[in-house]
């Protein structure tokens, strides 16, 4: 009789829901994590016999599931929700949001900011983000705090800001962080040009250099309002789509937050080119910016991944919410009620996003050998009963509240719902002191 094998943890919950292969939810089963991955999925009964595992998890009213994944946000303007609301983003940006970075942006705000934001999205069953924002290594000192996972974006634009001088300052820090990062498994590094109309030619230009000798992506805001196209044609003559084709720019590394307003002629563009989108509905939304063609973007096979924007224009980092929303806005905006199923709201949040972060062979879905990001929703309560199909109780029924363990790495992020790595406490108090000086800034 062979020796059962030691080893760190055993999950057993009432479904296993690995999103790889599709469709597939599992009963009677168990996960095996050792050394922060996935050693095997097995029947509960065999288990037994073949492990010993130093520490067990029995959930038995709970759907185990790959973490969510936050593909586009600006994690440390969580220290911003609310202070401009129902706005358009133009104004939004250029009379409210800017002035306060101006004014208040540091190392210690990002690093405050990030801490809330984390604290927010481990409780909402979020285990990795692509950030957009100033001084990356504070953010990624929070995250690590955290015990999140992290694609880190190393911001560029072409004016100046209290973290960088000018186009080529921002590159250096960006690449100096990146170097500073490396070899850290939860946190890697993607070049994070702010937008066409804040990013010129020869900038550009000097990301795609430097983006395919050290093999980064390009995380841009793209298409995200109409207005930012007509202003595209005024100055280039070309949509802002266009202009990047012709800059080289598109390309399996290329995650373009939002997509909004895009012609079949550019979805076609992208898919060609195989490109990503970073779908966000609630901010574009609430900044009533527009409705991406996700339908249309689906059927020409483009990847997409949801992300939540901001909680300064969201104004939440709630990745079952963006399922949710993402699954309804496509269906009324095609009037096809099968065109974005709970399974395919599901692997967007999961296993498209880690694609679009060239992570999919480390996360995005419960495989043997994967990272074991990981986490567990409480299906027993009255609002997700009965409970006849769990992958459509997972987008649109279920929510944040019913997140009770997160992991990443095997790592205890979240048990029975409390935070296990940062103090709540001291997040809020860090908070409140943030408002205290944005509030008098503008009073």
């Amino acid at each position: 009789m062979n020796t059962p094998q030691p080893v760190d943890l055993l999950i057993a919950p009432q479904w296993i829901v690995p999103v790889v292969p599709r469709g597939l939810v599992l009963q009677e089963h168990a996960l095996i994590i050792d050394a922060g991955h996935i050693l095997d999925i097995l029947p509960l009964a065999d288990v037994r016999q073949r492990y010993l595992p130093r520490q067990s998890h029995h959930l038995p009213s709970q759907a185990v599931m790959p973490g969510l994944i936050n593909l586009h946000t600006h994690a440390a303007m969580s220290l911003m929700r609310g202070l401009a609301d129902d706005i358009a983003l133009m104004p939004w940006l250029k009379e409210h949001i800017w002035p306060a970075e101006h004014a208040f942006v540091s190392e210690a705000f990002v690093n405050d900011g990030t801490l809330l934001a984390c604290a927010e999205m481990i409780r909402g069953g979020t285990t990795c983000f692509a950030d957009m924002y100033f001084y990356p290594m504070a953010t990624a000192s929070a995250v690590k705090q955290a015990g999140m996972r992290a694609s880190l974006g190393l911001v560029v634009i072409d004016f100046p800001t209290g973290y960088a001088a000018d186009a080529d300052d921002y590159i250096n820090k960006g690449l100096a962080a990146r170097d500073a990062l490396s070899g850290i498994s939860t946190l890697s590094t993607i070049f994070a040009p702010h937008a066409p109309y804040t990013v010129g030619d020869r900038t550009f230009e000097k990301l795609l250099t430097f983006s395919g000798q050290l093999d980064l992506g390009i995380h841009v805001h793209l298409h995200e309002t109409q207005a930012e196209i007509t202003e595209s044609v005024a100055q280039y003559g070309i949509r802002p789509l266009q202009r990047l084709a012709n800059l080289g720019l598109l390309g399996p590394g290329l995650i373009a937050a939002h997509g909004v307003h895009l012609t079949q002629t550019e979805i076609e563009l992208l898919a060609e080119h195989g490109c990503h989108i970073a779908h966000c509905p609630t901010s574009n939304l609430k900044l009533a910016s527009g409705i991406a063609p996700v339908a249309d973007l689906l059927t020409h096979a483009v990847n997409v991944g949801l992300g939540t924007d901001g909680a300064a224009s969201n104004n939440r980092l709630d990745m079952f919410g963006e399922m949710r929303m993402a699954a309804l806005l496509a269906k009324g905006a095609s009037g096809n009620a099968e065109v974005l199923q709970a399974w395919r709201a599901l692997e967007m949040a999961t296993l498209n996003a880690a694609q679009a972060l060239g992570l999919d062979g480390v996360i995005g879905s419960l495989e043997i050998g994967k990272a074991a990001d990981l986490i567990a929703v409480d299906l027993s309560d009255v609002e997700t009963q009965p409970c006849f199909d769990v992958v459509s109780h997972l987008v649109y029924a279920a929510g944040r509240s019913e997140v009770t363990h997160v992991w990443v790495e095997g790592r205890c992020l979240l048990s029975e719902g409390q935070l296990t790595t940062l103090d709540r406490r001291e997040v809020l108090e860090k908070a409140k002191l943030w408002q205290k000086r944005l509030q008098a800034k503008s009073m």
